[in-house]
């Protein structure tokens, strides 16, 4: 399982012409599921993206989690994550979840990443999003699991 977490000032997600979901300063997590992932790896995922101090405090360290700012948080499905880029020039996707399997770790990760009580917008599953972003800092961390 992996995701790409970016401090944003704002995010949004448009699907045919029209934005589904959008947010203000937190978090865009793009979320890429792969073969043998389960939920204990998503609850680690989602414990970790709320409290990970990726924000500034009052001296401009970065000490301040989502959590603690009350950010709002974009979750974007993006299969591509589970590709695998080190053999001839076109990625390979054995390693990525299966549909079903992948939509199921995605569902489940928004419900562990909303239980959390802050504002969390979603994009569609499956469909092609075109995502818009501005990365504050530019903050982004990759986190595997």
């Amino acid at each position: 399982m992996k995701i790409v977490l970016q401090r944003v000032s704002r995010a949004s997600v448009t699907v045919k012409g029209e934005v589904i979901a959008s947010v203000s300063k937190g978090l865009l997590i793009l979320f890429g599921a792969e073969k043998n992932d389960d939920e204990d790896k998503v609850q680690f995922l989602a414990e970790k993206t709320l409290n990970l101090r990726v924000f500034p405090d009052e001296k401009g360290k970065m000490n301040l989690s989502c959590l603690d700012i009350g950010g709002e948080i974009l979750v974007v499905s993006q299969f591509t994550l589970g590709g695998d880029c080190t053999k001839g020039r076109r990625p390979g996707f054995d390693n990525a979840a299966a549909p079903d399997a992948a939509q199921s770790l995605y569902q489940k990760l928004i419900q562990q990443i909303s239980v959390s009580g802050l504002k969390v917008a979603t994009g569609e599953f499956g469909a092609d999003m075109q995502v818009e972003l501005v990365n504050d800092g530019p903050v982004t961390f990759t986190l595997e699991r």
